[in-house]
This record gives C-alpha cells, sequence and structure tokens, in this order.
C-alpha cells in the first residue's frame, strides 16, 4: 500500500509540468547557494541568495504533489525502518539498526 502510493506520488510529480519547473528552480538556486555556503556572509551575493533559496524550498514545499510525495516517501521510510527493526530483533538484541528515530 505505501510502496504503490510513492510510485503513484512520483509518477504524478514526473508527469506534472509545474512541479518539474519547481525542481528546476530549486536545482538552479541550490548551486548558487553552495557557491555562496563556501564563502559565507562575505559572499557579495549572500543575502540575495539566501533569499532566494528559502523562497524556492518554499514554493517546492507548498506545491500538493511534492508535499504528498514527501509524505509518501516518509511514510514508506517509516515502514521500512520498522521492518529492519523487526529483523534485526529476531537475530539479536543487540544489533544497532540505523533507523534514523533517536527512540527505537
Amino acid at each position: 500500500m505505501f510502496f504503490i502510493k510513492y510510485l503513484d506520488c512520483k509518477e504524478k510529480v514526473a508527469k506534472n509540468e509545474e512541479a518539474q519547473d519547481l525542481v528546476r528552480r530549486f536545482m538552479k538556486v541550490r548551486e548558487k547557494y553552495d557557491e555562496v555556503q563556501r564563502f559565507g556572509r562575505y559572499h557579495p551575493d549572500y543575502k540575495a541568495v539566501i533569499t532566494q533559496m528559502m523562497e524556492a524550498k518554499r514554493d517546492v514545499d507548498m506545491n500538493d504533489l511534492i508535499s504528498s510525495y514527501k509524505e509518501a516517501e516518509d511514510e514508506l521510510q517509516q515502514l521500512l525502518n520498522e521492518v529492519s527493526l523487526i529483523f534485526a530483533r529476531s537475530v539479536s538484541e543487540s544489533i544497532k539498526v540505523p533507523t534514523g528515530d533517536p527512540f527505537f
């Protein structure tokens, strides 16, 4: 169920031109952002690029298709983490499982 939802959301994002435009814009700004981060606030375009990055991230996060895709991805990851934990615990309680959740 989770995997099917994930694949469906991924396909919708891949076929949606608006979502793809947002992702491309984000990636272009991300390249500038990485360059600025090398020099920190001493870079001449620091404030402009930081502002562009925040706006691009917000636009991506506010897109319904992309947010659904991220939600499906998180649900699938949680399921895989739980399955990994069950497998590990069935072998030994001392096996460390990198789930990303500090409570595991």
